[in-house]
């Protein structure tokens, strides 16, 4: 597919959608702190949103409700009569185990029907369970987050579909007490196989009758950014009343259950709340998809949606990025995947604005109609919908207002420039703290008892607030330069991955009580061995040190310095990275996002030659090549 066109303004129809409005009240402090609510009420939701399973059992028993791919590669499908059996079934079987808060259920591996009946299960008894990221036992080499989880966990029993990829984890880090539940592929330690989990239903009816608003569904882990995961409680209320927010703002899904390919792991909220929340509650389909965001799994990704057309369609920006080889090359994907899609959404990072504007142009492009591109805004603590964009926009960073039941609280940023605020929430969907970590949750509230999101944001537009707020990066990131400038890293990041596209993966921003700003940068190896035919096949080591990959990206940086507005985002100095963020290390999280502080911390060494007197041959400055 060719480059895209500029397309005339007066060509583009907005495909019809059920939407909310944008509204939303405003109350203004004299110490400057503005309070954000919507002008509309937050509509009745049920206690424990396995109420919904029971009812779509009931009125839609044959629909589809989830399906993933067998051994086979075939479509296993389950409907919505058959979940409620098999939950009833092995929530009873739960139930024989004296599951609690304090020996909860924990499963290790990713999205499949097993996992989802599991968690089900536990929903449906009261029994609150912990979905861990599957790479804190597969890929991490010493286990470090996994046995900090299990022993503030204390976990009962344990799931995983496949014993055999587990096995060594299960070994180092899980007590002989515990029991363990496999699929598929018993371990040399007492096994019971998933298809044992089986008992008379009679006993979890009347256990589901018991389940309260305040129940704990889940234990959800943050992604460790700030360092070990924190396990964040998760209530019945919360999930609930979220859904019930999310429909305020999609409002087709009450029309028309919504059918998406989604990949988003059930161990974050995005996946494990907000997408199965969406589709559960709707009586929706959910076609797990087996791929991920990442060079050589995203194959899965196209092959999927080259079978199954969805409502609407989620992803993370690294999601759409490299999906966008594929849609360019074939029409048919294309034509697919837009034939009846209502919603592009991203979240989880922002998203670079030539991505976003390409995907607009080709939906427009294939279906002779414009495709909302729509986003929105939370956190683990936030169920996670706490903000959310319906209406089209050109700023990417636009997350929009808050939905109906929240209280957002900005208050005014000391270290800003005065327009910038730290957002606060309260409200059904946040959460009542952390498991077992009372400082901690203390610490996450202000005095009012608003939750600190940790995000800074501003006002799209001071005098029309309903045209939404634009995200502005994590406060924590942001410091001073040595001659007391403040520098908005989140802004700033966005700008250089902009300025650099598409041979930039990410970067990490040095110059805390510096006197400049100076860059960490992880390359797309891919990309960048397009700049040069003998790399081709080139180890990233040789990348970095190529003459012409480095001449770019000087040309780049020198660029992006004579458009810089002063010393906040004038970047002077720049290192290529050949290794990439180190999981163990706590450089990057399971979901690919990186944690500045661990990688300036982790490579002190190339922090420290980034402002050497005399700059190394492998630094980048300003000049070089120009």
């Amino acid at each position: 597919m060719a480059s895209p066109q500029p397309v005339r303004t007066e060509t583009r129809r907005t495909r019809q959608v059920k939407l909310c409005s944008a509204e939303v009240q405003v109350d203004r402090r004299p110490d400057g702190t503005i309070f954000l609510r919507s002008g509309r009420t937050l509509p009745p939701y049920p206690d424990k949103l396995t109420d919904r399973l029971v009812h779509w059992a009931s009125s839609a028993p044959d629909r589809v409700f989830m399906a993933d791919r067998g051994p086979d590669g075939a479509w296993r499908t389950l409907t919505y009569a058959r979940a409620l059996e098999k939950v009833r079934h092995i929530g009873a079987a739960l139930l024989t185990r004296n599951l609690s808060a304090e020996r909860p259920l924990v499963i290790l591996s990713g999205n499949d029907l097993e996992h989802a009946l599991l968690g089900l299960a536990a929903n449906y008894v009261g029994v609150p369970y912990a979905p861990i990221s599957p790479a804190y036992a597969l890929i991490s080499s010493d286990f470090g987050k996994l046995r900090h989880i299990v022993n503030l966990l204390t976990p009962g029993l344990l799931f995983a579909s496949d014993g055999a990829p587990f096995a060594r984890a299960i070994e180092a880090v899980v007590p002989p007490e515990a029991e363990i539940v496999v699929a598929r592929n018993a371990l040399a330690r007492p096994t019971t196989l998933f298809g044992e989990l089986d008992a008379d239903p009679g006993a979890a009816d009347l256990a589901h009758a018991h389940v309260t608003p305040d129940a704990i569904a889940k234990f959800l882990f943050t992604s460790g950014s700030t360092g070990h995961p924190k396990g964040v409680i998760n209530t019945q209320r919360m999930w609930c009343a979220n859904q019930a927010m999310v429909n305020t703002a999609l409002q087709f899904f009450a029309e028309e259950p919504p059918v998406i390919v989604d990949w988003a792991p059930w161990h974050h909220t995005a996946g494990g709340n907000h997408d199965v929340g969406l589709v559960l509650n709707n009586g929706g389909t959910m076609y797990i998809d087996g791929g991920k965001p990442l060079p050589g799994a995203i194959a899965e990704t196209v092959k999927n949606l080259r079978e199954v057309a969805p409502t609407w369609y989620f992803t993370v920006p690294k999601g759409y990025e490299a999906l966008l080889p594929f849609f360019r090359a074939d029409a048919r994907l294309r034509e697919n995947f837009f034939s009846r899609l209502k919603v592009l959404w991203f979240a989880g990072a922002g998203l670079a604005q030539h991505v976003f504007d390409e995907w607009k142009e080709m939906a427009l492009r294939t279906c002779g109609e414009q495709i909302l591109f729509l986003t929105g805004l939370g956190s683990t603590e936030t169920a996670p919908y706490a903000f959310g964009r319906m209406w089209d926009t050109q700023n990417a960073a636009n997350v929009g207002l808050p939905p109906p039941g929240l209280t957002v609280k900005l208050v005014p940023r000391q270290d800003g420039d005065g327009d910038q605020y730290e957002v606060r929430l309260k409200g059904p969907s946040i959460t009542p703290g952390y498991w077992r970590e009372p400082q901690l949750t203390a610490d996450a509230y202000d005095q009012d008892g608003f939750y600190r999101l940790g995000d800074a944001m501003r006002f799209d537009d001071p005098a029309i607030p309903e045209k939404g707020l634009l995200f502005e990066g994590r406060i924590a990131e942001d410091f001073k330069l040595a001659t007391g400038t403040w520098v908005n890293v989140g802004l700033l990041r966005g700008a250089i991955i902009a300025h650099f596209a598409p041979y930039l993966r990410d970067v990490v921003i040095a110059g805390a009580d510096r006197d400049f700003i100076a860059v960490l940068m992880f390359p797309d190896f891919d990309a960048c061995r397009r700049l040069a035919g003998d790399l081709k096949e080139a180890a990233s080591a040789v990348i970095v040190a190529h003459d012409g990959v480095r001449r770019e990206f000087a040309f780049l940086l020198q660029t992006l310095a004579r458009a810089a507005t002063g010393s906040s985002n004038r970047v002077m100095r720049a290192i290529l990275l050949e290794a990439p963020p180190s999981l163990d290390a706590g450089e990057a999280t399971d979901k690919g996002s990186i944690n500045q502080r661990a990688v300036l911390k982790h490579r002190a060494a190339l922090v420290d030659a980034l402002y050497a007197d005399v700059p190394s041959p492998h630094v980048i400055a300003i000049g070089e090549g120009s």
